[in-house]
């Protein structure tokens, strides 16, 4: 028996994805933009970083050969050798999201439509906000539109702490957001909101229902904290996580993984404040973690803090951030374990808007005993979890195809 490890870098995209035309999005290349603006001297900030993309771990382990794959174009920097396994994956759910995209990844993609709110103000129906008011016991609330996160709780802040109705909206993705001041609202009584709205949002199809609490005293000083929580449908059936739990095999999920998959056989949970965090969690989980165990980790801030805020520059450090931890990832493998380093969707920081960018994903497959060996362009994220459960001896995930790689 061995070990498996799937970890998601959260929007990493390495190019745009078959079908992207019908997103809007042909073009989007989250890794090769951000490499192109480093290699010209546009992301450089004094103090955070500077020059080409630095990613010699991940690079070394098939990184540069990915992006080639997908794009025809090897990127500033990047080698295109590979030490490790290499490939790159297409999903095939509807929705460029993290639900849909970790759900395929671990072997069980949506077997239904995701729900959406139009792009208009009001953008949730008034029905459904009655309901929310009245079963919440809410004066009322604010915003109701398609909005950045970030913005609207600059512009609505004031309004909120003084009439005590939360700032709700969405965005193109299938979610809704609910934001409230930690202490004159209070974090709990926000959960629970989230918790009646995802209730209300069920029959719609609605992916998730975001709980953002934030702090600070004015626009100038309102922060998001590190207490965010999703309320995610509940997952299909047949995924990783169940074909293991079955099995009864340890289980770790780390980061927003719990939420994502509604809680569902997801073992130990652990959620920290930043990637570092969850990336020290995922070292330390493997110190215990025994024979024939699974651990799922997903690190996000890539995604909210520089993806959509179209932050080259901050993306580009939090890149370099986790390359430059992967040495301690690779010392803590044993022979027989197998990781796979992978992406849900993209979020090119060069693109316009402030949406998530329908991409290819990476997939980078390394160990011990792994082989350096091209995996192709996979057709569904749906692949990794079928591999990882084959790899673990465990039950067919319900879709994907197992590759070898171990011989």
């Amino acid at each position: 028996m061995s070990r498996a490890l799937i970890l998601v870098l959260d929007s990493f995209g390495c190019g745009n994805a078959p079908d992207a035309a019908s997103f809007g999005d042909v073009g989007a290349d989250t890794l090769g933009h951000i490499a192109e603006r480093c290699a010209a001297g546009q992301a450089d900030v004094m103090g955070l970083r500077n020059g080409p993309l630095a990613m010699p771990n991940l690079d070394a382990l098939g990184l540069g050969a990915v992006s080639r794959l997908a794009t025809g174009c090897l990127p500033p920097g990047f080698s295109g050798r590979a030490t490790g396994a290499w490939g790159t994956a297409i999903e095939q759910s509807l929705g460029k999201d993290t639900p849909s995209g970790h759900w395929e990844i671990a072997g069980a993609p949506a077997d239904f439509a995701w729900g959406y709110f139009p792009d208009a103000t009001p953008a949730i129906p008034e029905a459904l906000i009655a309901d929310l008011v009245r079963e919440a016991g809410l004066p009322g609330v604010i915003g109701n539109s398609h909005a950045s996160g970030i913005a609207i709780i600059e512009e609505l802040g004031d309004e909120h702490v003084r009439s005590g109705k939360p700032i709700v909206y969405t965005s193109i993705d299938s979610v809704l957001q609910i934001a409230a001041h930690e202490d004159s609202f209070g974090r709990e009584r926000l959960y629970e909101v989230c918790r009646i709205a995802r209730r209300l949002c069920d029959r719609l199809h609605i992916g998730r229902i975001i709980a953002r609490p934030f702090v600070g005293t004015s626009p100038d000083t309102y922060k998001r904290t590190q207490y965010r929580k999703d309320f995610s449908l509940p997952p299909p059936y047949g995924s990783i996580f169940d074909r293991a739990a079955e099995a009864g095999r340890a289980i770790v999920s780390i980061g927003k993984i719990g939420d994502i998959f509604g809680h569902r056989n997801t073992g130990a949970e652990m959620k920290g404040r930043d990637d570092m965090e969850h990336f020290s969690m995922t070292v330390a989980a493997l110190k215990t973690l025994p024979d024939g165990g699974f651990l799922f980790a997903n690190y996000v801030d890539l995604d909210t803090d520089f993806g959509h805020r179209r932050n080259v520059a901050g993306y580009a450090a939090g890149l370099e951030r986790f390359d430059a931890r992967i040495p301690e990832l690779l010392a803590a493998l044993v022979p027989g374990d197998l990781c796979v380093l992978t992406a849900d969707h993209g979020n090119d920081p060069t693109w316009t808007g402030t949406d998530h960018t329908r991409e290819q994903v990476p997939v980078l497959a390394f160990g011990p005993d792994i082989v350096a060996r091209a995996l192709g362009a996979r057709p569904t994220f749906a692949d990794i979890g079928a591999s990882i459960a084959h790899h673990l001896g465990l039950a067919p995930t319900t879709s994907g195809t197992a590759w070898q790689l171990d011989q």
